[in-house]
């Protein structure tokens, strides 16, 4: 009977190793997956690190459901071609600024959304892509209309460049 305790133990033991390790692999590969999904993006002279929302589930959900943005962060919104755009800030908690830029990297706008808002924030010229930072940061950092984002450095991953 002792041998076949051990034997049990040493069974449970493995199965709760293995279990262990696919789970830490797994939990490694999406961290992975998602730490690959951010890029250096240049506005004007400027580093923002920036996450890619480059598809449609990506761009719906944008930062809804986070308690903040790390400073020098953002999100970049990679659309397949030109189009007026609008968004809002259903479930998103943290206050923003958005701008709207042109398939040639030049922002078009800027505006500023209010945490939670379900009103629309409109683009007024067709936008290939939109940016959000921490409210304010544009104006702290002198980025207006006009400054240029260097859209040639994206990876070859990103969606609908």
């Amino acid at each position: 009977m002792r041998r076949n305790r051990s034997g049990r133990r040493r069974a449970s033991a493995f199965a709760v190793l293995l279990i262990t390790t696919v789970l830490t692999t797994t939990v490694s590969c999406e961290a992975s997956d998602a730490s690959d999904r951010f890029v250096a993006l240049e506005v004007g002279s400027h580093t923002f690190e920036v996450e890619i929302a480059d598809d449609p589930d990506e761009r719906a959900t944008g930062l809804m459901n986070r308690d903040e943005l790390a400073p020098g962060r953002g999100m970049l919104f990679v659309f397949p071609e030109a189009a007026p755009r609008s968004f809002w800030m259903k479930n998103t908690r943290i206050p923003l600024s958005i701008a709207y830029i042109n398939s040639r990297g030049e922002i078009l706008e800027i505006r500023d959304m209010e945490p939670l808002s379900l009103d629309p924030v409109p683009s007024r010229y067709p936008a290939k892509y939109a940016l959000e930072v921490n409210r304010g940061r544009f104006g702290q950092l002198g980025i207006t209309a006009g400054t240029v984002v260097e859209l040639a450095d994206l990876p070859g991953w990103v969606e609908g460049r």
